[in-house]
């Protein structure tokens, strides 16, 4: 459950960052065609060249062949999630993407560390190691010859009898024991045995625990930089916005030449791209922590069990 859970959050996210790569494209296939517009206009005009048209021309194919490409990478993420839900490929309802983005939760100070104890790996470890233990136990008992203590209606046995008065030998009790005496070593083989099972459920169970911290710490330390990322590609993408403003204001001013213009559109769509990107990667990362902590940090752990009965 928790595994689908997080390849469900995944793929929504993705789909959401699909979305959003969608919108920046048509935006910009409609930059891309005024453009091609005005310069096609100049021409018929002689006030430009030819190059500037055909440039203009190869920028707007490009950005129209994106459009088309997206939208199948679309289609192909929704029926993984209606494939994940359980249901037949097909659209997915969601509301239009922010021009912000969705703001992935805050994560508080102060996580203890028992919430990895959820983990269900580190729970099967957990329990093999136990298993493991009790395994020694059963090996140290089988040095023990056994013998009935009682007999019918919780009256002393036989065998404890003979023992307690003397008049049985230890061949005699060895006779009457469940458990073997002489075994030629295989006992203490045994042991040795259980005792090396239990020192490599105990490696795993350290190796698991040692993993999921790793995990977290991957994860908090993901969405903590791709926070300082998305602010600075904000940044960029803001100045590349007001210098296609200014490129085409200088290019109709007859100030700045066809390739100012399409040089500052160029730029700014993979910079929109990549920040679009970012704050993917972002609700990846926080996907990531919640699956690292076992189901995440808002439920108490009795929520968590009543919620998984």
């Amino acid at each position: 459950m928790l595994s689908l859970v997080s390849d469900i959050a995944q793929a929504y996210f993705e789909l959401l960052e699909f979305d959003r790569r969608l919108g920046i494209a048509r935006s910009s296939t409609t930059a891309f065609q005024a453009t091609y517009n005005l310069f096609s206009r100049r021409y018929a005009a002689g006030i430009t060249s030819r190059l500037a048209v055909t440039r203009a021309e190869s920028a707007l194919a490009d950005a129209t062949g994106s459009v088309a490409d997206i939208e199948r990478q679309i289609s192909i993420k929704e029926h993984q999630i209606c494939v994940l839900l359980g249901r037949n490929p097909g659209p997915v309802l969601r509301s239009p993407p922010q021009d912000q983005g969705e703001i992935p939760p805050k994560i508080p100070a102060g996580l203890p560390s028992s919430l990895l104890e959820r983990r269900p790996d580190l729970r099967q470890a957990e329990q093999f190691l136990v298993d493991a233990s009790a395994r020694i136990g059963i090996a140290k008992a089988d040095f023990f010859p056994r013998i009935g203590l009682t007999a019918l209606f919780g009256r002393v046995s036989p065998e404890l009898s003979s023992l307690t008065n003397g008049s049985a030998g230890l061949a005699a009790i060895a006779a009457s024991a469940a458990g073997p005496i002489f075994t030629g070593g295989q006992l203490t083989g045994q042991h040795r045995a259980a005792i090396a099972v239990y020192e490599q459920a105990k490696a795993q169970y350290l190796q698991g625990a040692l993993k999921a911290f790793q995990e977290v710490s991957d994860a908090l330390v993901a969405e903590q930089k791709l926070t300082e990322l998305e602010e600075q590609q904000k940044r960029q993408v803001a100045a590349l916005n007001a210098s296609v403003a200014i490129s085409n204001k200088r290019y109709r001013g007859g100030l700045a030449s066809y390739y100012e213009v399409l040089e500052a559109q160029q730029l700014l769509f993979p910079a929109e791209i990549a920040l679009s990107q970012t704050r993917r990667d972002r609700h990846l990362a926080m996907v990531q922590l919640y699956k690292a902590l076992g189901g995440g940090w808002k439920l108490t752990d009795a929520q968590w069990v009543q919620g998984h009965s």
